[in-house]
């Protein structure tokens, strides 16, 4: 009866430690963002319609601000979600204007909700908060 008892706790502790994750999501470093802009300027030209979009300093390492309708509007965090510890892994808008890429690991993502579709990469681009109230873009996490 103890040889059972010791087996099942062998097996027991052998299936806790075959459990472990092994590719946790990499986390990017949480930074405050709250700022404001107003896209209809002529300082953000490329946001005065649907489909464009800049980059701005701020977040961990910049936030991409993308115009999906003349109401709403994303914002990513740049640093790409695969590699955050990488410098240079920084997504950048693809000639498109509704994809970006990563030119370290080449992972791709879709603007329209930062899922990625091509690349090592599974995980969704970092996102913040947005509000729009007709003249002025809140952005803030």
């Amino acid at each position: 009866m103890n040889l059972r008892f010791a087996w099942l706790i062998l097996l027991f502790s052998l299936s806790l430690y075959s459990c472990k994750k092994e590719n946790p999501q990499p986390v990017i470093p949480e930074v405050y963002v709250n700022f404001t802009i107003n896209p209809n300027s002529t300082e953000y030209l490329e946001l005065n319609a649907p489909g464009g979009w800049i980059t701005v300093t701020g977040g961990y390492r910049g936030i991409l601000l993308y115009r999906l309708t003349m109401q709403e509007f994303l914002a990513y965090e740049r640093t790409c979600p695969w590699d955050p510890w990488e410098e240079y892994a920084r997504i950048e808008v693809e000639e498109s204007s509704v994809t970006t890429i990563c030119p370290v690991c080449g992972s791709k993502y879709i603007l329209l909700d930062g899922s990625p579709f091509e690349g090592p990469s599974t995980y969704l681009l970092k996102q913040y908060h947005t509000n729009y109230d007709g003249n002025l873009l809140y952005v803030f996490n």
